[in-house]
């Protein structure tokens, strides 16, 4: 799979080890984060990400920030998006699963790195199950369209 991967400044240590655990799992991974720990404004990033997810050009994205939620509420801003913030493994395999999401965030300042590994491989390790999610999924998509 192609990942998408992005990061404000209080995560480029985060960022960094995420990326090689996610090409020890096999994944190719586009870098759109910062590689700078000087402020920068998290929406620029998670914009990037999302576009890169929505156009096709990644099959999925992972977002950190500080919280995970700022850099996932502005990639929820584009159109086919659906960034879910996960800080345990459980909530990171049911938003594949029951949301079909796209991009999971979570907060360097809020897990640490070997939970961060744990998210990231329970949610790329699940499936969408499609069924009475289905639906669900397409009402999402009809906000989008009736909102947009």
């Amino acid at each position: 799979m192609k990942i998408a991967i992005g990061n404000d400044h209080a995560a480029v240590v985060m960022k960094n080890e995420i990326m090689e655990y996610v090409k020890e799992l096999g994944h190719e991974v586009k870098n759109f984060g910062t590689d700078r720990e000087e402020s920068c404004n998290y929406p620029e990033y998670g914009e990037k990400v999302a576009r890169a997810v929505a156009s096709g050009e990644a099959d999925c994205g992972i977002l950190i920030c500080g919280t995970g939620v700022g850099i996932s509420i502005a990639a929820n801003k584009v159109k086919g998006v659906r960034a879910a913030v996960c800080s345990d493994t459980a909530t990171a395999r049911l938003v594949k699963e029951h949301n079909n999401a796209n991009i999971i965030a979570f907060g360097a300042r809020i897990i640490g790195i070997e939970l961060a590994k744990d998210i990231v491989k329970a949610y790329l390790s699940a499936e969408f199950l499609g069924g009475r999610h289905e639906a669900r999924v397409a009402m999402i998509a009809g906000l989008e369209e009736r909102f947009s």
